[in-house]
């Protein structure tokens, strides 16, 4: 089969595209024909050797898809071949077939296409648990969005609106903030411009109650527009490792510093389905829209890599076996 590895950490161009052998399945699995593989930072930080990989090279990149049952592994109930399913937490999905484990796989309803499940499916349980676990939003709370414009942002502005929260999105350009404004967020600010003094003069001097911190560097100023007794939901480091933060500081102000793993929610085949339901449903329903994903034949991985490293893409980029 045909898949997009690498040998050595680096820079896109380590990916190639090349003939490896097709995988086997065993026990509680099941193959399945890759349709549609979302591209994450998480790749990013793979390919780089920024996060740890297990094994040895040729490395296969790729963590959330969909595709078409081809084989059924012993022991499978209730899944079928040609069955269309959905992953978000499958290694090795940057290949034509990738083995799932009968209890990561979601069904995915016909109404849903390939591209939309591996546009929104890591991204949007993403936001579904941070907006219900990490800090349940409700209705008048004032939340701030870092990274407002991409996948996990746009889907949090959403979800925020839905909920009854006050949206503030902060983006790094103008193209960016209008993707974010386009999709219901309240005010959007430029990380270039003085954010901080704009987002408390929205909110007349007192912060927002909750911020949701994807770039890491940002830490310390967001805190700084939390209100007294608000929380800070970190949850990535794509600008960098965050400042140490002082236990002191949080106990003045009664301010929270929580994290969030979405591995660590997705705990169960019952969790994964009652929580993508959720999010098909919004989809379904109108509730959450999702713009048009970048697309990439998987073979130009490279040239996908480039566009998510260089912050100029708006939403979701997809890969096409």
């Amino acid at each position: 089969m045909k898949a997009l590895i690498f040998e050595t950490f680096g820079g896109p161009e380590v990916l190639q595209y090349k003939d490896i052998a097709k995988p086997i399945i065993k026990e509680n699995e099941v193959l399945v024909r890759t349709k549609a593989i979302g591209l994450n930072f998480a790749d990013i930080y793979r390919r780089k050797g920024n996060y740890h990989l297990a094994g040895n090279p040729p490395f296969i990149l790729g963590y959330e898809g969909s595709g078409i049952i081809e084989q059924i592994g012993e022991g499978i109930k209730n899944l079928k071949v040609g069955d269309r399913i959905a992953f978000a937490d499958v290694p090795f999905a940057n290949a034509e077939f990738v083995v799932v484990p009968m209890e990561k796989a979601i069904p995915l309803p016909d109404e849903l296409s390939f591209e939309t499940a591996a546009s929104v499916l890591l991204q949007g349980l993403t936001a579904q648990y941070l907006t219900s676990d990490s800090y349940k939003v409700k209705a008048g709370d004032t939340i701030l969005i870092h990274a407002a414009a991409g996948g996990v942002g746009q889907n949090l502005i959403q979800i925020g609106k839905l909920l009854g929260a006050k949206v503030i999105g902060l983006t790094s350009s103008l193209e960016k903030s209008e993707a974010a404004y386009s999709i219901g967020a309240d005010h959007v600010f430029l990380y270039k411009d003085n954010w901080s003094t704009e987002v408390k003069e929205v909110t007349n001097g007192v912060g927002v109650d909750v911020v949701f911190e994807s770039v890491g560097s940002t830490l310390a100023d967001s805190f700084e527009v939390t209100r007294i007794g608000g929380t800070v939901v970190f949850y990535g480091m794509s600008g960098g490792d965050p400042a140490l933060v002082d236990p002191r500081m949080l106990m003045d102000t009664s301010k929270t510093l929580t994290g969030g793993d979405l591995w660590n929610v997705l705990t169960s085949l019952e969790e994964r389905k009652q929580r993508s339901k959720q999010l098909f449903d919004w989809i379904l329903e109108g509730k959450i829209e999702l713009k048009e994903p970048t697309t990439f034949s998987l073979q130009d991985g490279a040239e996908a890599h480039n566009l998510l490293e260089s912050r100029k893409s708006v939403g979701k980029i997809i890969l096409i076996p």
